[in-house]
């Protein structure tokens, strides 16, 4: 898992899988030393590590330590950068995104957390949800593997989307990411 901040949707994840045969989660990387993430994956038993920007676009150091531990799925959960190009080209199809809204719309650079809830608020759109999809080069632009919806009231603030969004993805996200991996065989 690659996450940038708190990891709530890495500890559901973890959670998820920690009573499933024959699925391990081996590592946590981030872009950031201070995100809470880490220390949710010292709770979980899970080792964590953190890189640099200059490793990720600049040299192959995660690159390598993804082709060394090889895995069936890289699975973001709240990670903000772009992938970059050469590690897509070597897991095609293998690395997948959530987003808090319905994509096409309120994706893009940007378009993260209290942002996104904003925007839907603003617009006035009646549902928002989540968004499960493949990574590809632009933000937010990859194939769509799963979407679920919830309602917008008129009297939300973006706090109270957020949590009915929230829950959209600490139901969803380990059970597509389950029906990946088990469909990859």
């Amino acid at each position: 898992m690659l996450a940038s901040g708190n990891g709530s949707n890495a500890q559901r994840i973890a959670e998820y899988f920690s009573a499933t045969d024959g699925v391990r989660i081996p590592l946590i990387l981030s872009n950031n030393a201070k995100a809470y993430v880490h220390e949710r994956a010292i709770k979980l038993g899970i080792p964590s590590a953190v890189f640099s920007r200059n490793a990720l676009y600049n040299t192959d150091e995660v690159l390598n330590i993804l082709i060394d531990h090889n895995p069936s799925l890289i699975v973001l959960a709240g990670f903000l950068w772009l992938i970059p190009e050469k590690i897509i080209a070597r897991f095609p199809r293998r690395i997948i995104n959530i987003h808090p809204a319905l994509l096409p719309k309120y994706g893009g650079k940007g378009m993260f957390g209290h942002h996104v809830h904003e925007a839907v608020l603003a617009s006035g759109d009646t549902e928002s949800g989540i968004t499960i999809h493949y990574v590809d080069l632009v933000y937010d632009r990859g194939d769509i593997i799963f979407q679920k919806r919830c309602p917008v009231f008129p009297t939300d603030t973006p706090d109270e989307l957020a949590r009915r969004v929230h829950e959209l993805e600490y139901s969803y996200y380990p059970l597509v990411i389950d029906r990946l991996l088990h469909n990859q065989g």
